[in-house]
């Protein structure tokens, strides 16, 4: 059959998991330093003393973000924690990022500076260095790609495939609150767009709007699991949703899940801009993502050691992968099938 006349599937019809699982289901590891390729937050590779991990997020705009409303200062923030949050998915340290841009003719000097001062202000925070990257040119705004690469003992790294049924699922602090700080955005931008005279209401939403324009990855997190003497049978952040998240672990775990709805822990913000907006916080947490909390599991025997911390959740349990992946409702406790709903780039 010749290209003329070969069938053609869009990328819709496989979404962004299908598009990568077609993509990299053939690729054969030749090298013995590459201990974990494509399929988990980051690559691993062995360099003897330590365990390397890499992970690389793109983010464009028009997809990813709107130059409306995201100040550049913290668009560069948020480009490199959205990346450091991958590489503490792994239970592994961040040491050194890359920064990629590709740029059109709009943009001023200043304006890369603003955009850069974000990036080395992460850099500080997170104690990590920029060692390099690229920059082009670009016909349709402006795109960033920055990779991360840390370090772990091998006996730390936590991967998605290590959940075992009555493992406990655990998240960090709240979800919903990035989506909700995005749907505020927008309807002060529409606004913006009728009566550029008019003043966004954001008085009272702070929280929200930070976990969407600002978001901090969670590095508190591993050295918590040290000093609370647990490891994690697997692990992901959450970018592109909860459910999502889930049936990523369950699916390299294959295992099946029980999620609980009254467990899930929203901030008050989140709450009281869900009801303005008439949207449940459920579909917030389920499907709006970056939340960049960390989802993991853990053996049911560690239940003590985590029962009272302020910022760590049991929201579920793991169960047989015959069970499936359920959402249990609030009150009747009704099983409802886990979808992932979440951001799909390539969805239409």
């Amino acid at each position: 059959m010749t290209n003329a006349t070969r069938t053609k599937t869009a990328l819709s019809e496989l979404g962004e998991f299908g598009l990568i699982r077609r993509l990299t289901e053939n690729i054969v590891l030749k090298n013995e330093s590459t201990i974990k390729g494509v399929g988990d937050d980051c690559a691993v590779l062995d360099f003897k003393n330590k365990k390397i991990v890499v992970t690389t997020d793109l983010l464009t705009e028009g997809i990813h973000f709107n130059l409306m409303y995201v100040p550049l200062r913290h668009l560069g923030y948020k480009a490199v924690t959205v990346n450091l949050s991958d590489v503490y998915a792994m239970n592994a340290t961040p040491k050194q990022i890359t920064v990629s841009i590709a740029v059109s003719a709009k943009m001023s000097v200043e304006a890369l500076d603003d955009l850069y001062s974000g990036i080395y202000l992460a850099c500080e925070r997170y104690n990590v260095d920029l060692v390099g990257g690229d920059t082009t040119s670009s016909l349709t705004g402006l795109t960033i790609s920055v990779t991360a690469i840390g370090e772990a003992d091998e006996e730390d790294l936590v991967y998605r495939n290590g959940a075992k049924n009555t493992d406990l699922l655990c998240v960090t602090g709240d979800l919903g609150g990035a989506y909700m700080g995005l749907q505020l955005l927008e309807r002060e931008n529409e606004v913006f767009k009728v009566n550029p005279q008019m003043t966004p209401q954001f008085a009272g939403y702070d929280y929200i709007l930070e976990r969407q324009l600002k978001p901090e990855a969670r590095k508190d997190i591993p050295p918590l699991f040290k000093e609370l003497g647990i490891r994690p049978t697997s692990m992901i952040d959450i970018s592109d949703g909860l459910s999502s998240e889930i049936l990523h672990l369950c699916t390299e775990s294959e295992v099946g899940c029980r999620l609980y709805e009254d467990r899930l822990l929203y901030d008050n913000q989140t709450k009281k801009m869900a009801d303005e907006l008439n949207i449940n916080p459920l579909v917030a947490a389920l499907n709006g993502g970056e939340d960049y909390e960390l989802l993991f599991t853990l053996p049911v025997t560690d239940h003590d050691k985590i029962r009272n911390h302020p910022d760590i959740s049991v929201i579920g349990h793991i169960t047989d992968k015959s069970e499936g992946v359920n959402l249990i409702t609030a009150g009747v406790g009704q099983a409802i099938p886990l979808q992932a709903q979440g951001w799909n780039p390539l969805k239409n």
